[in-house]
C-alpha cells in the first residue's frame, strides 16, 4: 500500500488509537505494525478472526487475554547449546507458558459454546502446554525474579551459613566501632558495605588507631570507610561463600533453562499466537467501544456504500461527529465533492480513505449495518499543501507532481483521493486541467473521489458520464456548515454571502456580484433553487415518516388491545367450561349417592327390580347430562366464531342475566316448583337450598344445580312425590367401545371422554378402551387425572402389550 498516501491520511494515529486497547506491549506492538492488505479472501479471513473474537468477548463470561511477556529476544538466544536465562526471563517463560495453557483452556470452551467463534479454533492447536517446566519455574523463582533459597538443598545451606556469616561480622565490628574514642566516631553511623566488603565509618585522624584497609572516604575526606584487621579474614570467608552460592545459583538456572530448551520451537509458535489474539482482541474492544458494524467486503469494480460512517480521529479526539451516508454504484466512478470552506470536504475525503485502509488492514471501521466497502489494490491520495521550499515547489507543483504518480500508477482498482482539484492556478487553466485529469481517471475505470471550488469542473457530471456532484451542505441563514452530504447536487462557495456576513463595505460587494461572469451566477441560482427544492422535499419526507410512525403506533395499539380482548373472551369460555363440568360431576355425585341410599333402604326388596329402577335412573341423568353437554358444545362453538362487537355484546347481555338469575334466585324457597335448565328444562321441586346451589327432586332423584339455572314454574304446591321402583328394559343405547384422542387438545379431548363415558353408562358397559397415543404423555395425564376423579369408573389401567401398551387407557365402569 502507498506510504506516502497513508502518511496523508494519518494512519498511524488511528493504529495508536487501536493499540490503546490492547492488554500488552508486545500486542500493541502488533497492531501499530498492521497495514492494508490487498487480497480480498485474506482482509475478509481476518475480519472473521475480530468477529470471532467480539463473539467470544460478549458471551457471559466474557474473555480478556492473559499476560503476554517480551521473549522474542530471549527465545532467539535460547537455540545456542549452554545459553542460559536469568532469574526473570525464566519468570516471563513460565507466565508464556501458563498464558498459553490457560488461553488454549478457555479458547476450547468457547469455540465449543459459540459456533460464532469457531475462526478461533486454528489457534488452540498451536498453544502449548506445558505442566512440567512451567511448575519447576514457579518452584524455583520468586514473583521477583530471584531464586527462593528452597530451590535445591545446597542454596537452603549456603545461604542459611552466609547469612550467620554476616551476622557475625556486622557484630564484630559494632564491637569495634563501640570501642573507639568518641572524638573517633562518626555521629549516626553505622556498619556499611564498600566495594562488597563490610567497614566501619571513622573519622581520619582515627584511621591509625583502627589500621586494617581504607576501602573509600567521603566526598569531603573527612570520613574513612576502613575494613579492620580482625575483619579481613572473616570478609574473605564471606566472599568466598558468595561465590560458591552464584555458582549454585547460575547452576540452577542452567538446569531450568535447559528444561525449556526442547519447548522453544513450541513456545515461540505460542508466542506469536498469544500476541496476534491480544491483537485482535484490541481490534474487537475498539469495535465494541465505537459500534462498528461488519462491512460487506466486495471487489473495487462493484462500488462501495458508506452508512453512518464516521471520521475515526474525530472519535479519538472526543468530538461530536455527524455520521455521513455514501453510496457509488458501479457505473459512478468518479465523484466531485463542491462546497464552502470549512464545510468538511477534507474531512470527508479522509474518512472515505481511512475506512477503507482500515477495513484492507483488519480493523473494524467506524460505520453502519449494511455498509459494503471494497478492497482496493491502492489508495492514492493528493490532500494539503505540500511546497517544499529545499526541492524548489510551490504548492501547484507538489500537487501537480502527486498527480503525475496518479496517472502513471492508478489502476481501474484502485482507489484515489484528489483535494481542491485544480487550485493553486490560474481558474481557467487548473478548471482545464482538472477537467483532463478526472477524464482519464474516469475512462480507466479508477474509482475517484475529488473535492473542488471551480464552477467549471462541477458542470462536468452534466458532459460525462459515470462522473457524480455531491455537497456538503450549509446553513445559509448563519453560515456554519451542518456537515450533511448531499449526492447530485453541486454545492456552493458562499464567498460573497461571507463576505457580506463580515460587513464588506456593500459597494464592493455589489460591484464583485456585477463582475461575476453570467454562466456562475445563473448556476448559482440553479443550485440554491434545487437546495431550496431539496429542503422542502425533506421536510415532507419528515412530516410523511412522522405521520407513518404515528400510524403504525395506533395499528399497534388496535392488535393489542385486540389480543387483549381475545384473551379474555379465551378465559371466560375456560371458566364457563369448567364451572359446566363441576356441576355435570357435582350431579353424577349426588345420583350415586341417592342410589346408595336407595339400595340400604330397600335391601329387602327384590334386587332384579332394584336394580332395573337405579339403571333407569342412571340411564335417564346420563340422557340429561348429554344433552347439556351437547348444548354447551353449541353455546361453545357459536362463542368461537362471533365477532368482538357480538361477543362484547353477549357478554353485557349474559351479565344482565346472570344479575336477573341472582334476583330471582333470591326469591326461591324450599317447595317451589321450578324448572332446571341444566336438565333439559326438566320440572322438580326444591328440598333444600345451600352453598349458592338449590337441591332438586326430579323424579326418583335429587340433583344439587346452581340457582342461576334454576326458575319457578309459578305451578300449584303439591307435595314431593315419592320414588317409584320402574321395572322393564329401556331401549337399547349405540355407545362406542373405543375412543381415539389422538391429535386433540386437552379441552377437547376430556369432552370427549366425558361424553363417552356418558354414553357407555347409559348402555352398561363395562369397559371403556381410551386411545391416547404415547407422545409427550399430556394425553396420557389428562385421561388419567379425569377417570381418577369420576366415581362411575370403579377402575383404570394402561393397556397390555396387544392392546396398545401404553398409548392406551382401559377403564373399567361401576
Amino acid at each position: 500500500m502507498n506510504a506516502h498516501t497513508l502518511a496523508l491520511l494519518e494512519f498511524d494515529r488511528v493504529l495508536d488509537a487501536v493499540a490503546g486497547y490492547a492488554a500488552s506491549a508486545p500486542g500493541a506492538a502488533h497492531v501499530r505494525a498492521l497495514r492494508p492488505a490487498t487480497d480480498l479472501q485474506g482482509v475478509q479471513a481476518e475480519h472473521e478472526k475480530v468477529s470471532a473474537m467480539r463473539a467470544l468477548r460478549a458471551r457471559r463470561e466474557g474473555w480478556n487475554p492473559h499476560p503476554v511477556p517480551e521473549l522474542d529476544v530471549p527465545l532467539q538466544r535460547l537455540r545456542a547449546a549452554g545459553a542460559r536465562w536469568s532469574g526473570a526471563e525464566l519468570l516471563d517463560g513460565a507466565r508464556l507458558l501458563a498464558s498459553s495453557r490457560l488461553t488454549r483452556s478457555d479458547l476450547e470452551q468457547g469455540t465449543a459454546a459459540d459456533e460464532r467463534t469457531c475462526a478461533l479454533e486454528p489457534f488452540i492447536h498451536e498453544l502449548l502446554v506445558a505442566p512440567g517446566p512451567e511448575a519447576a519455574i514457579a518452584r524455583a523463582v520468586d514473583a521477583d525474579g530471584a531464586l527462593r533459597d528452597d530451590a535445591s538443598p545446597l542454596l537452603r545451606r549456603l545461604r542459611r551459613e552466609l547469612r550467620g556469616a554476616e551476622g557475625e561480622l556486622v557484630q564484630l565490628l559494632e564491637r569495634t566501632m563501640a570501642r573507639l574514642d568518641a572524638h573517633l566516631r562518626v555521629p549516626d553511623m553505622s556498619v556499611t558495605v564498600r566495594n562488597g566488603r563490610y567497614v566501619i565509618p571513622v573519622r581520619r585522624e582515627g584511621r591509625a588507631a583502627v589500621g586494617g584497609i581504607v576501602h573509600d572516604a567521603s566526598a569531603t575526606g573527612g570520613t574513612l570507610f576502613v575494613e579492620p584487621p580482625a575483619a579481613i579474614e572473616m570478609g574473605n570467608r564471606i566472599r568466598e561463600m558468595e561465590a560458591e552460592e552464584q555458582e549454585e545459583v547460575q547452576r540452577i538456572l542452567a538446569e531450568l533453562t535447559d528444561r525449556l530448551r526442547p519447548y522453544r520451537e513450541p513456545m515461540v509458535s505460542a508466542l506469536h499466537v498469544l500476541v496476534e489474539l491480544d491483537s485482535l482482541s484490541a481490534r474487537a474492544r475498539y469495535a465494541d467501544a465505537l459500534g462498528c458494524a461488519p462491512p460487506a467486503l466486495v471487489p473495487p469494480g462493484e462500488g462501495f456504500a458508506l452508512h453512518g460512517a464516521r471520521h475515526p480521529l474525530l472519535i479519538a479526539q472526543g468530538r461530536a461527529v455527524v455520521p455521513f451516508d455514501l453510496t457509488m454504484d458501479p457505473r459512478e466512478r468518479t465523484l466531485l465533492v463542491s462546497g464552502p470552506n470549512t464545510g468538511g470536504k477534507t474531512v470527508l475525503l479522509k474518512a472515505v480513505g481511512l475506512l477503507s485502509a482500515m477495513v484492507q488492514a483488519g480493523i473494524p471501521a467506524p460505520v453502519a449495518g449494511r455498509s459494503r466497502i471494497p478492497v482496493y489494490d491502492a489508495i492514492y491520495a493528493d490532500i494539503g499543501d505540500e511546497q517544499s521550499i529545499e526541492a524548489s515547489l510551490s504548492t501547484f507543483s507538489a500537487h501537480v507532481k502527486n498527480l503525475g504518480v496518479i496517472l502513471a500508477e492508478a489502476s481501474p482498482r484502485s482507489l484515489v483521493l484528489i483535494d481542491e482539484l485544480g487550485s493553486g492556478t490560474d481558474p481557467a487553466e487548473g478548471a482545464a486541467l482538472g477537467s483532463a485529469i478526472l477524464d482519464e481517471l474516469t475512462s480507466r475505470g479508477t474509482l475517484t473521489v475529488a473535492t473542488t471550488h471551480l464552477g467549471a469542473l462541477k458542470l462536468l457530471a452534466t458532459e460525462t458520464p459515470f462522473i457524480v456532484n455531491a455537497s456538503l451542505q450549509f446553513d445559509e441563514a448563519v453560515l456554519a456548515p451542518t456537515y450533511r452530504l448531499v449526492k447530485g447536487v453541486p454545492g456552493r462557495s458562499y464567498g460573497l454571502s461571507i463576505a457580506r456576513r463580515l460587513a464588506l463595505p456593500a459597494p464592493v460587494l455589489d460591484r464583485a456580484e456585477a463582475r461575476l461572469p453570467r454562466g456562475e451566477r445563473d448556476l448559482g441560482e440553479l443550485v440554491a433553487d434545487v437546495e431550496r427544492r431539496s429542503a422542502e422535499l425533506a421536510d415532507r419526507e419528515r412530516d410523511a415518516s412522522t405521520r407513518l410512525a404515528r400510524a403504525e403506533a395506533r395499528a399497534a395499539d388496535l392488535a393489542a388491545r385486540e389480543e387483549r380482548l381475545r384473551e379474555r373472551e379465551r378465559a371466560v369460555e375456560r371458566e364457563a367450561r369448567r364451572d359446566a363440568r363441576t356441576y355435570l360431576l357435582q350431579a353424577r355425585s349426588d345420583v350415586e349417592r341417592v342410589i346408595v341410599e336407595l339400595r340400604e333402604s330397600v335391601a329387602a326388596a327384590d334386587t332384579s327390580e332394584v336394580d332395573a329402577a337405579l339403571r333407569e335412573a342412571r340411564r335417564a341423568v346420563e340422557s340429561l347430562a348429554a344433552g347439556q353437554a351437547e348444548a354447551l358444545a353449541r353455546m361453545e362453538s357459536d362463542h368461537e366464531q362471533a365477532s368482538e362487537r357480538a361477543a362484547a355484546a353477549a357478554h353485557g347481555a349474559q351479565s344482565g342475566a346472570q344479575a336477573r338469575h341472582r334476583g330471582e334466585a333470591a326469591e326461591l324457597e324450599v317447595g317451589d316448583a321450578v324448572t332446571v335448565a341444566t336438565l333439559g328444562g326438566r320440572e322438580g321441586r326444591i328440598v333444600e337450598i345451600r352453598d349458592g346451589g338449590a337441591v332438586v327432586a326430579v323424579g326418583a332423584m335429587k340433583v344439587t344445580v346452581p340457582l342461576g339455572s334454576v326458575q319457578r314454574t309459578h305451578a300449584a304446591a303439591h307435595p314431593v312425590e315419592e320414588a317409584r321402583t320402574l321395572v322393564g328394559d329401556l331401549p337399547e343405547v349405540d355407545a362406542p367401545t373405543e375412543i381415539d384422542l389422538r391429535g386433540l387438545r386437552a379441552d377437547d379431548a376430556e369432552h370427549t371422554v366425558l361424553q363417552a363415558i356418558d354414553a357407555a353408562v347409559r348402555a352398561d358397559l363395562h369397559t371403556l378402551r381410551i386411545i391416547h397415543g404415547k407422545g409427550t404423555g399430556a394425553l396420557r395425564d389428562v385421561v388419567s387425572e379425569l377417570l381418577r376423579a369420576d366415581p362411575r369408573v370403579r377402575t383404570f389401567r394402561l393397556g397390555a402389550w396387544n392392546e396398545g401398551g401404553s398409548g392406551v387407557t382401559v377403564a373399567e365402569l361401576a
